[in-house]
């Protein structure tokens, strides 16, 4: 089995938008249930459902720390599209929240007590912080592991759903001795396009949607959304010619027409005037100059 290094990016598709929601909405509904089930077993806990200051607490308490966890995950989406966000820079930052969280608890905690909301047996700040660290990284680690590796055996079912297929929904007849095409499914493994190599130029990010560039049997350049990940697609197609050159774009190196050096860096010009120049990233440079090189 290959080892991964903290270093290695993390699965863009852990950032999507859809994916967060479901993390928070998961997280949510997990630590509720966690922590109401646990209070009958803890001596500080002061979490009440019913009537009184104390239930008023838990709800102010509740309402904050989910807040947190929303505006953090907030930030995440914003910084999804960074060209280094390693597997540590995510595993630190789902620990800095459990840890903010832990923190919000102790200071309700002590407040509460202060001010005669709660009563607390032990009073030892230090007890009180350790137990706060423990629900915390219960309270969230275990829904984040878990939503992480859901997501993943989905987007690995994705990548099958792309490299296998055994009959194919197309425009023209395929011909049994014909070159395999490219075909496209959504995120649901509908089939939703299937062209020649010969006639993709190049597939766009948009979030959890792309658009294929391609054109048609009378050479009209189009434009198709589906709802998949370029993620999905650089996996499934890696030994083809479509070749990832930044994070939002992966392009067909048949159609590459002129590898220009810019002061920034480097693009590629393709056989279509009406295509934009595609700009090529640090992180992908040397796999494009390759591969450019190779059919040169």
């Amino acid at each position: 089995m290959p080892k991964h290094s903290p270093t290695d990016q993390l699965p863009r598709f852990l950032l999507g938008k859809h994916q967060l929601i479901m993390t928070v909405t998961f997280a949510a509904f997990f630590s509720l249930v966690f922590l109401l089930v646990s209070v009958p077993l803890s001596h500080n806990a002061w979490f009440e459902i019913g009537r009184g200051e104390a239930f008023m607490f838990t709800v102010v308490f509740y309402l904050i720390a989910l807040s947190v966890v929303v505006i953090s995950k907030v930030f995440m989406y914003i910084q999804r599209n960074a060209d280094n966000f390693p597997v540590y820079r995510y595993v630190l930052w789902n620990v800095t929240e459990i840890l903010l969280i832990a923190l919000l608890y102790c200071f309700f905690t002590v407040e509460g007590d202060k001010f005669g909301i709660i009563s607390l047996e032990n009073k030892a700040l230090w007890h009180l912080c350790l137990g706060a660290v423990v629900y915390a990284s219960i309270s969230l680690g275990v829904p984040y592991v878990l939503m992480a590796q859901y997501f993943m055996i989905e987007e690995r079912d994705n990548t099958i759903r792309l490299m296998n297929y055994d009959t194919v929904v197309s425009d023209v007849p395929i011909k049994p001795s014909e070159e395999k095409r490219i075909t496209l499914f959504d995120n649901n493994g509908v089939l939703k396009l299937s062209i020649s190599p010969d006639n993709l130029f190049f597939i766009e990010s948009d979030d959890n949607y792309i658009q294929v560039w391609y054109s048609d049997v009378s050479g009209e350049l189009k434009k198709y959304m589906l709802r998949c990940r370029l993620k999905t697609v650089e996996d499934s197609f890696t030994d083809s010619d479509l070749v990832r050159c930044h994070r939002k774009y992966i392009i067909n190196i048949r159609k590459v027409r002129m590898l220009i050096s810019e002061r920034d860096g480097y693009a590629v010009e393709l056989d279509s005037d009406a295509t934009p120049r595609i700009p090529v990233s640090k992180t992908y440079e040397q796999a494009v100059l390759a591969r450019f090189n190779s059919r040169s």
